[in-house]
């Protein structure tokens, strides 16, 4: 995975080890119920972790989620809003405060996003001081790139708490190469722990790789393209109504998910206005998926909102998803999702003009071509897109470490 994992750091009967079943993992969430949120907390309990977790909640997908494992609410936060979000990490230092007896007890303590790791630091001032702190990075938020003065004392402030932390977790290369080295000169320890699917997802699921597809041929179109998650960036969704447009009675376009940064009204008149562009409403993930990607034949992965910085550098969940039940995706090309896609031949990269490019595309795929792509993707092992040894490794990482220091 990454330059510091190594065969040393994974020793399976640890797992076993009823020395780690007293140690407590503690973990900070920007959302509870966001899925990357869950599949952490059910990592860290798989393996023996007790388990003691602070998270904020957002009015995303999966709303009316409440985990099964205890935790202690810290309010309510919205994207990009820092001066609420600043508010709302105020207000949570009482509630951070007031656990101070169990954060003792911390083996590590785990942070998503800026704003959980200066609570964690906090949380590891007032509890074990010697708890590895760990910060995981899905995104790299806009407002931290730039040459404006805003977007320097930013990165300033990740900086300072970066010096403080343990190990970097990034779910994208990309964001390493160009954001985390050249921006922040980060020089630590380092693991890529990828968007994949939960490790149980086959069970959850109920069906095999291959059951994707198995509904889009009931659509009077030849061709049937999935937006799936949070619905984002005004720009992306243009591009999408202009091809709705030109390629009526060809393509069906279908949104899965919540609006985020996109104009509800516009939205909704684009989809009253064209036949061949629905919205589906929100919906249950990972339940949902199977019923979702068996209904598509393509998975659109054009992300234009942060073309110039996090958009080109992340990897979507929607890759992995679309991949498991080998549903091939439209991608940018020069992204980092493109170049995954580019590179095994298992999906289609677009250069600009995107419209353009992608309407001669539509016009002229055979179904030969399009089928030896989709066999390509289904050749690939499973665990390209089901999290498996990956999370394993990055527990014994954290364990490795701390008997290193104890020793």
């Amino acid at each position: 995975m990454a330059a510091t994992c190594s065969p040393c750091f994974i020793a399976w009967n640890s797992m076993h080890n009823p020395a780690r079943q007293k140690r407590t993992a503690v973990f900070f969430a920007p959302d509870i119920s966001d899925v990357s949120t869950i599949k952490r907390a059910e990592t860290f309990l798989a393996h023996g972790y007790q388990l003691l977790v602070f998270g904020f909640r957002r009015d995303n997908y999966n709303r009316d989620f409440e985990p099964s494992w205890p935790y202690t609410p810290l309010g309510r936060t919205q994207d990009r809003r820092y001066g609420r979000r600043l508010a709302a990490l105020l207000a949570a230092i009482p509630r951070v405060f007031a656990k101070r007896t169990a954060l003792r007890r911390a083996a590590f303590i785990y942070a998503r996003n800026i704003d959980q790791l200066l609570l964690a630091l906090l949380a590891r001032l007032i509890g074990r001081r010697s708890a590895r702190i760990v910060y995981e990075v899905l995104d790299i938020q806009p407002a931290f790139v730039g040459s404006t003065w805003q977007a320097r004392l930013l990165r300033g402030v990740e900086r300072f708490a970066l010096r403080r932390t343990d190990l970097l977790v990034v779910s994208s290369p990309g964001f390493l190469r160009h954001y985390f080295l050249p921006l922040q000169d980060y020089r630590k320890s380092w693991f890529l722990l990828e968007n994949k699917l939960p490790a149980n997802f086959p069970a959850i699921a109920g069906a095999a790789r291959e059951s994707g597809r198995a509904q889009a041929r009931r659509h009077n179109y030849r061709w049937v393209v999935g937006y799936c998650g949070l619905i984002r960036g005004q720009a992306t969704l243009d591009l999408i109504v202009r091809l709705a447009e030109r390629l009526q009675g060809l393509v069906l376009f279908k949104f899965h998910g919540i609006l985020t940064t996109v104009d509800p009204k516009a939205f909704t008149a684009a989809t009253t206005r064209l036949d061949n562009l629905v919205y589906e409403g929100d919906y249950v993930n990972p339940r949902d998926l199977a019923a979702i990607y068996g209904d598509l034949d393509f998975a659109w992965a054009i992300d234009l909102e942060h073309r110039s910085h996090n958009s080109r550098w992340l990897l979507p969940c929607r890759f992995y998803e679309a991949g498991y039940f080998g549903i091939p995706c439209l991608t940018a090309g020069g992204f980092e999702v493109g170049r995954m896609v580019g590179e095994r031949l298992i999906g289609w990269n677009f250069s600009e003009p995107y419209e353009d490019e992608l309407v001669k595309f539509f016009l002229s795929l055979t179904e030969t071509e399009y089928d030896e792509t989709r066999r390509r993707l289904l050749a690939l092992p499973e665990s390209d897109f089901v999290a498996g040894e990956d999370t394993s490794e990055l527990i014994e990482l954290i364990d490795y470490a701390e008997r290193s220091r104890q020793a």
